[in-house]
């Protein structure tokens, strides 16, 4: 049980990233867009992020605050890409996304190679620190990104719209609601948060951004919005669960009974949990209908 206990800071600090992401894919699919982007977007962040901390930390007082602020901004520029080409061009939202990833790839080692002469960012002295408890400032943030998108998704009026319009878009069309412009919206909050995820995971769980920073934490942070079935309080749950799984690998060298089994598989449970919860819970029982379907103004 102490044990236990001693995991939490680690499963809080590892959960965060994840929930914040997971929050920017709900609002993002439920407004009827797929986000797959989602790991493309959190690179993006995480680059930017680690790039203004290490360049700032001794020029400015306050380079975290900042890192953070421009890895949200980076990654909801980023997601105009995604944006424009899903709901503007009517592309395959999952080809887009796809596209989003493989350019977030190149542009981040890209940039890395430009400021650094490396395909990495430099180390930084120090990343952000733990709070009392140990517990890091970025698990509250995504407790109140949380709480802030329940009360918005379920308490005001422009909640019930970005419903609609991953239900039943064109009824909300022709209640003179202009769909793209949710579906827009929707869009770029998605992509800040995925880029304030991407900041956090750098700025908490390591000191620098290489190109295993994220490492499959956006797909996973997808996978939590289908076992979460796109319901706020899921992806909470769900998020926890793989923030659980991923701290099991850290901490198995203080829990006896588990430390025959080799460190890797509790690294892999993370992933197989992904690819359990796609295959159960992404069907259309509990998917907004309209997901993935793109929306034609002028036909509604």
């Amino acid at each position: 049980m102490t044990t236990l206990l001693n995991m939490v800071p680690s499963v809080l600090m590892i959960t965060a990233p994840i929930l914040i992401a997971a929050t920017g894919g709900l609002i993002c699919e439920r407004s009827g867009v797929v986000n797959i982007a989602l790991e493309g977007l959190m690179s993006m962040g995480a680059m930017t992020a680690a790039t203004v901390h290490v360049l700032l930390e001794d020029k400015i007082g306050f380079s975290i605050p900042l890192a953070l602020f421009l890895s949200a901004f980076v990654g909801c520029a980023c997601s105009l890409i995604h944006a424009f080409a899903s709901i503007t061009l009517h592309a395959d939202q999952v080809i887009s996304g796809t596209g989003v990833n493989l350019f977030a790839n190149g542009i981040t080692v890209f940039f890395c190679q430009l400021l650094f002469r490396m395909d990495r960012t430099m180390n930084s002295k120090l990343g952000m620190l733990p709070g009392p408890g140990g517990i890091y400032p970025t698990a509250w943030i995504a407790l109140i990104i949380l709480a802030i998108t329940w009360f918005v998704l379920y308490k005001r009026p422009i909640g019930l719209r970005l419903r609609a319009a991953g239900e039943y878009p064109a009824a909300l069309a022709s209640a003179g609601v202009n769909v793209v412009k949710i579906r827009y919206a929707a869009v770029l909050v998605s992509g800040l948060l995925a880029g304030l995820a991407g900041g956090c995971i750098v700025l908490t769980q390591d000191i620098q951004f290489t190109v295993l920073t994220i490492n499959g934490k956006g797909f996973i942070a997808l996978a939590a919005v289908s076992f979460g079935r796109w319901l706020p309080f899921g992806i909470l749950g769900s998020s926890l669960l793989f923030g659980f799984s991923s701290a099991l690998s850290v901490n198995i060298v203080n829990i006896p009974s588990l430390q025959t089994l080799p460190s890797e598989f509790f690294n892999a449970i993370p992933y197989l949990i992904t690819l359990v919860t796609l295959v159960v819970f992404s069907g259309k029982d509990y998917a907004p209908r309209a997901m993935g379907q793109s929306f034609d103004s002028h036909s509604s």
